[in-house]
This record gives C-alpha cells, sequence and structure tokens, in this order.
C-alpha cells in the first residue's frame, strides 16, 4: 500500500474532532495528522503538518472557515479541502466552492461519506453530499436560460476546461498549457462568466452535460 492519505482537522468542538478521528484511523489508506479547535491557528498547522486533506468546519472561533478558503488557497494551495458543516443552506454551500473547497459534507451525513470525500478529494476531484449536490445541480439549471454558446470558447479556454473536469488544480493545468496560474485563473473565470455558471462544480456539470468535455469526475454522497 502507498502513503496513508494525511488528514487534519479543523472543528471547535472537541467531541466532533474525536470522533472524525475515530473514523478515519480505522481506515488502512488514511491517517489524522492533527487537530486545531479555532480558526487563527490552522494556517499554520497547514504548513507545519502538510495535511493532503483539510476536513474543515465552517462555524469557528477567531475566523470562521468561510474566511479561512480563500488565504489557504492562496497560501497552501496544495492542501485539499473538506467543509464539514451542520449547515446545507445553499449561500453557504455556493461561497464554499467559489472561494475553493472541494468537498462540502453534512455532519448529519453517514461516516461513510465523509469517507469518500476524503478519497475524492485528495485526488483533485469534487465531492458533495447527495443533498447538496442536487441543490447545486438545481441552482444551475434554474439560470440555464441565461448561458451563451458554448461555442464561444477559444481553444485556450477549452483546455482549461478538460483540465478542469479531469479535476487538475490551477498549477497542474498552468504546467500542462504552459501558462501562468494567473492566465489559468483568468480562463476559468472567462469560462464560468461564458457558459453561466458560478462555480467549479457547475462548470463542470454543464460540460459533461453539454458534452464538451468527457468523462464526468463528480462524485456525490450516494
Amino acid at each position: 500500500m502507498g502513503d496513508k492519505i494525511r488528514v487534519l482537522i479543523a472543528d471547535d468542538h472537541s467531541i466532533v474532532r474525536e470522533g472524525v478521528q475515530r473514523i478515519v484511523n480505522s481506515e488502512e489508506d488514511m491517517e489524522v495528522v492533527g487537530g486545531v479547535e479555532d480558526g487563527s491557528h490552522v494556517l499554520d498547522a497547514v504548513r507545519t503538518l502538510r495535511p493532503d486533506v483539510l476536513v474543515l468546519d465552517i462555524s469557528m472561533p477567531d475566523i470562521s472557515g468561510i474566511e479561512l478558503l480563500p488565504i489557504l488557497r492562496r497560501e497552501v494551495q496544495d492542501v485539499h479541502i473538506i467543509v464539514l458543516s451542520m449547515h446545507k443552506k445553499d449561500v453557504l454551500v455556493q461561497q464554499a466552492l467559489d472561494q475553493g473547497a472541494l468537498g462540502f459534507v453534512l455532519k448529519a451525513s453517514p461516516p461513510s461519506d465523509l469517507l469518500a470525500a476524503i478519497r475524492t478529494v485528495n485526488r483533485g476531484r469534487f465531492f458533495l453530499s447527495s443533498q447538496i449536490q442536487a441543490n447545486v445541480i438545481n441552482g444551475y439549471l434554474g439560470r440555464r436560460h441565461s448561458t451563451k454558446n458554448a461555442t464561444t470558447l477559444s481553444e485556450r479556454e477549452r483546455h482549461v476546461l478538460k483540465g478542469v473536469v479531469a479535476g487538475h488544480t490551477t498549477k497542474q493545468i498552468a504546467l500542462e498549457l504552459f501558462l501562468s496560474p494567473r492566465t489559468v485563473e483568468k480562463h476559468r473565470a472567462s469560462l464560468m462568466q461564458k457558459l453561466g455558471t458560478k462555480n467549479l462544480p457547475e462548470l463542470v456539470f454543464y460540460a459533461i452535460q453539454e458534452k464538451l468535455i468527457l468523462p464526468l469526475h463528480f462524485e456525490d454522497g450516494e
């Protein structure tokens, strides 16, 4: 067996941290490398412990998980983030995805969802609890009438879209296409604007729905 998936837990409730730790450490392919109880120490813990996956609560003292996401994406791009929360409001899910989270798992979900999420985001792919995914897709379908024709995409944008659907990070796409990460971000923003999507999961869903890119690398909790 290869290296285990290194998991860091950030939640202000010790009972949640201990519960997640027991769930994760019961698996042969992953291990918890640490736990953090407040937002102000998350960035330092990520830099020190170098986890593959960060399980992040939205509501924490000092600085919230939502506020931490853009900081983490800017400072430590190689960590994959799952938001673990009791809240399933669409606005929170959209904010988390927009700010760089790859996964969103409800605390009411079964342990198997969390384990599947860790394995999925560690491969650079999206994971949403089944209830959350339905909301994301329905939100996309409700705005679909405003999308522009996909024929307006440039060749470069199509290459970037292919990398996004494949679950590649901005840095990976930049290396593959010999571009700067900033240029890739601009192309990605242009794709979302042209196709009428608000975040990466919606962009992936649109690409597959319209048969722009195959196969689909978007997984849910079912």
